[in-house]
């Protein structure tokens, strides 16, 4: 597949022709007028060219003789790919008026699909070198200052491990669709004037059912996990930045503090980091 650094003009052109295309600016079907297009986006019709290159890589474009290159059918893109996940999701975001995307819908969905089954395979095969991989992004988390980039990290780092547990291959390459978009909406529900709950309690409840090989466990526990992600969108349409609850304890304060299931009332109010 053709890669492409995302900084610079080639970098700039892809990108601004994936929004485009994504946008629907750029229709299914339609021939390019490359000279239009060149001078629009004042590159160069080498750089232009070299930058659809990347788009028909991941078959959302195509070139035949006697048409032209051309926009291909939305059926015919690798929507598994993350450059395309990521522009699906900046593209959705910047045209809806509220704070949900129909990509997370479909991200919640698949990962309703795929955590929990992963985790009970995780808490049955788990190995001691996956038990400390967890544990360090667990740790991670606490550590990370709320909303920081960090944060963002340690918690795709605890679910990459959790797939990793699992020892299933594709279920570990199912990591690539789930973090591009999580690291997405990890950065979107994270707005001014939200004060989520800590997001450590809810992992460390997987990781403890996961190391005690209690599958069923580590199912609820997931599955509690996931439904408090879910309400954490569905929190940004319901209050507005800048007007959220007074803070609540950080994660420091709850680190050492019993776990409990989450309870249906408290659904909704998790940490924008929780899923």
């Amino acid at each position: 597949m053709a890669g492409y650094a995302p900084r610079g003009v080639h970098g700039q052109t892809v990108e601004a022709l994936a929004h485009r295309v994504l946008s629907g600016a750029l229709r299914e079907g339609a021939t390019l007028d490359l000279g239009a297009l060149q001078a629009e986006l004042g590159v160069s019709l080498t750089a232009l060219r070299e930058s659809l290159k990347v788009l028909a890589a991941k078959g959302m474009v195509d070139a035949r003789q006697k048409r032209g290159t051309f926009i291909r059918p939305r059926t015919d893109w690798n929507l598994l790919d993350a450059d395309v996940l990521r522009w699906q999701f900046q593209s959705a975001t910047a045209a809806a008026s509220d704070a949900g995307p129909p990509l997370l819908r479909d991200l919640d969905e698949v990962r309703g699909i795929v955590e929990p089954a992963a985790v009970r395979l995780a808490a049955e095969r788990r190995t001691d070198a996956d038990l400390a991989a967890l544990e360090r992004a667990l740790e991670a988390m606490c550590e990370a200052a709320d909303g920081a980039p960090e944060a963002v990290e340690a918690d795709l780092t605890f679910h990459r491990a959790l797939l990793a547990a699992s020892h299933n291959e594709l279920l570990e390459r199912m990591e690539m669709v789930i973090s591009t978009v999580r690291a997405a909406r990890d950065r979107l529900v994270h707005g001014p004037g939200h004060h989520p709950l800590d997001p450590v309690p809810s992992h460390r409840a997987v990781l403890d059912a996961v190391r005690a090989r209690d599958a069923d466990a580590a199912e609820e526990a997931m599955r509690g996990l996931l439904a408090q992600a879910a309400q954490d969108v569905a929190l940004l349409r319901e209050r507005p930045p800048g007007r959220g609850d007074a803070p609540r304890k950080g994660r420091g304060e709850l680190r050492d503090q019993p776990q409990r299931k989450p309870q249906p009332e408290n659904i909704g109010k998790g940490h924008p980091l929780s899923g």
